[in-house]
């Protein structure tokens, strides 16, 4: 079987464990499936995020381990020769967001989400790529040369419902949730910027705070140069093919199973980001979901021993923010008075422990009173809250714990929210405006 990862991470798994049993087909990808050693924890309904789906549906079906089971089937030839266009393995894996919860949270660490990225591949080799999956993996590339167009199409769409309508029909994006629109100017600001008392770090800004919410990104700007830093920009190589268009992760284009051009998207990262590599300097993100794809997907790209090094210089904000506490860092920040901070995690970092830098970070404002709201993933999933046939179960997600504990919060407090796309599941089903927490930080320094 010809896979569009690399798998070979997998290659000595399932030697001298007690498997419950390789599917015949499949080599090292199957050796990750048969990872799943049947705890069912992603059954339960505890705390934690494993398993939305599951949370949602109360159906066995609908779990991590129902998921392996139809992988099994499909590798084993039960669901015929073209196992991965078969319905039943489409109906199994409906319903996964991609968390990531099941690799932190299952005792066996299946990585549904990496399995899933294969899934898709293969399924879009043997029924082609939809305009769906097209339009919402190419939004890189579609912002990056359509931009004024796209964000005319957006506010055209929001505003009136018979185009939100004619969407829907055409293209399966549901017509019963605004989309977000980007924002009027993209972020621009070259630099360097800083002093860099602190020494130089870089700071790589997603296709998401770039088109969307560039002020997430100048505001990392005021806080690491508050904090004595030297911060540059990550732009394009000089041997870039699209020299023009801001950098992106690929996570768009992971997502959707498509593969190869998410390779590229990485290919061009790692050719901007040698010199940081080279000088051993911090490379800042500011989206948990680019930044870890970058430090956990792109090894399966087989980019390569530079994916290691380049792995090594990567931090979301608050890990680095926490790190350089630890080092000496002092930021002039001030308590807002009278607000209580919410936060809701990105299920990315639950998945990956960064939500011990998020707890270190806030606790650097002093006297802030702040608690993490108790919920799993809220849901929207980058593009799965958007499409039709999804919306109500995105929603259904949301409504477990974090829509209710938004609400609840005092009109006074801060929400604060890293993943682009749990801010607009807050927005569209509280009414409240979360935050990044660069934005946070920002809003509390001191006024020199």
């Amino acid at each position: 079987m010809k896979t569009h990862l690399d798998w070979s991470g997998y290659d000595t798994y399932g030697i001298g464990d007690a498997y419950s049993g390789i599917p015949a087909r499949g080599g090292n990808y199957a050796k990750a499936v048969a990872v799943c050693m049947h705890n069912r924890a992603c059954q339960a309904e505890g705390r934690g995020v494993m398993c939305p789906s599951f949370r949602i549906t109360h159906d066995p079906a609908h779990s991590t381990e129902a998921r392996v089971a139809a992988f099994k089937a499909a590798l084993n030839g039960e669901f015929g020769d073209k196992p991965f266009g078969d319905e039943r393995l489409a109906a199994a894996m409906d319903l996964c967001v991609s968390c990531k919860a099941c690799k932190k949270e299952c005792p066996s660490a299946v990585d549904m989400v990496l399995i899933k990225t294969e899934y898709l591949a293969q399924r879009n080799e043997a029924h082609g790529v939809s305009s769906r999956t097209r339009l919402f993996a190419g939004l890189p590339a579609w912002l990056g040369r359509w931009r004024g167009l796209a964000r005319w199409l957006v506010t055209a769409r929001n505003a009136f419902p018979p185009v939100a309508w004619a969407a829907e029909k055409l293209l399966g994006l549901t017509s019963r949730r605004p989309l977000p629109p980007p924002a009027a100017q993209p972020f621009s600001a070259e630099g360097p910027f800083g002093d860099g008392e602190r020494g130089n770090v870089w700071l790589f800004v997603d296709t998401f705070a770039h088109h969307f919410d560039p002020e997430i990104a100048e505001a990392a700007i005021s806080v690491l140069t508050a904090g004595g830093y030297r911060v540059r920009i990550a732009r394009p190589a000089e041997d870039d093919p699209e020299p023009g268009r801001s950098l992106c992760c690929g996570r768009t284009y992971l997502s959707m199973g498509m593969v190869s051009k998410a390779r590229a998207e990485a290919q061009r990262v790692l050719a901007a980001l040698k010199p940081a590599v080279a000088a051993g300097e911090a490379i800042v993100g500011l989206e948990p979901s680019c930044l870890l794809s970058m430090r956990d997907e792109f090894y399966s790209l087989g980019l390569g021993e530079e994916i290691g090094k380049l792995g090594k210089n990567l931090y979301l904000f608050e890990e680095f923010i926490a790190r350089e506490a630890q080092r000496g860092l002092k930021l002039p920040l001030e308590t807002p008075a009278g607000v209580k901070i919410h936060v809701h995690g990105h299920c990315h970092q639950k998945a990956f422990g960064v939500m011990k830098s998020v707890r270190k970070t806030l606790g650097l404002i002093p006297g802030l009173d702040f608690e993490l709201i108790e919920a799993g993933c809220c849901g929207m999933a980058g593009s799965f809250g958007f499409e039709a046939e999804h919306v109500e179960a995105s929603k259904k997600m949301a409504e477990l714990a974090l829509l209710p504990a938004a609400r609840a919060a005092k009109p006074q407090d801060v929400i604060v929210a890293d993943g682009f796309s749990c801010r607009h599941q807050i927005l569209d089903g509280a009414g409240r405006k979360a935050v990044h927490m660069a934005v946070l930080l920002r809003d509390a320094l001191a006024a020199p």
